[in-house]
């Protein structure tokens, strides 16, 4: 005797088929999407100065912005920053600014430069190091700190 002949069954397959196909497009996709540790932005170093900046302003304030500059494009974009820094010997080329808006006074900020109050304090950090150059204040934003949203 022969054995007898079975049909396969079509919704085993095609559920078995489907798992595999889910598989190999989790596959691809993981691959396409790496983890970063970085968030895209020439910025990206500084944000490990945030502790460091939230601190130096007393945990006041809301956060304006980050940027990233070396010592000669601050120097071109805003002079009376870098000036307010002068008694400070940065021994990094690449300093962090971090913006916060609010009420601070020279008493309210660690290592206080600039005005004696303001509705704006920019922390001033070295990066790599993280080291803190000091917290100016402002009545007015030297740099644009926010970003511009299309649409």
């Amino acid at each position: 005797m022969r054995p007898r002949r079975t049909r396969q069954d079509p919704i085993g397959r095609r559920w078995a088929t489907g798992v595999a196909g889910g598989a190999l497009l989790a596959g691809l996709l993981a691959g396409c999407t790496t983890a970063r540790s970085s968030l895209g932005t020439s910025d990206s170093s500084c944000y490990l100065a945030l502790p460091t900046a939230t601190k130096a302003t007393g945990s006041h304030g809301r956060l304006q912005g980050v940027q990233r500059f070396t010592l000669s494009t601050l120097r071109n974009k805003a002079p009376h920053l870098l000036h307010d820094l002068a008694t400070t010997a940065p021994g990094s080329e690449t300093v962090c600014l971090i913006a916060f808006t609010g009420n601070f006074t020279a008493a309210s900020v660690s290592d206080p430069r600039g005005r004696s109050s303001g509705k704006l304090a920019v922390v001033v950090s070295t990066t790599p190091g993280n080291h803190l150059l000091g917290t100016v204040i402002f009545t007015k934003a030297p740099l644009q700190f926010g970003h511009s949203h299309a649409g």
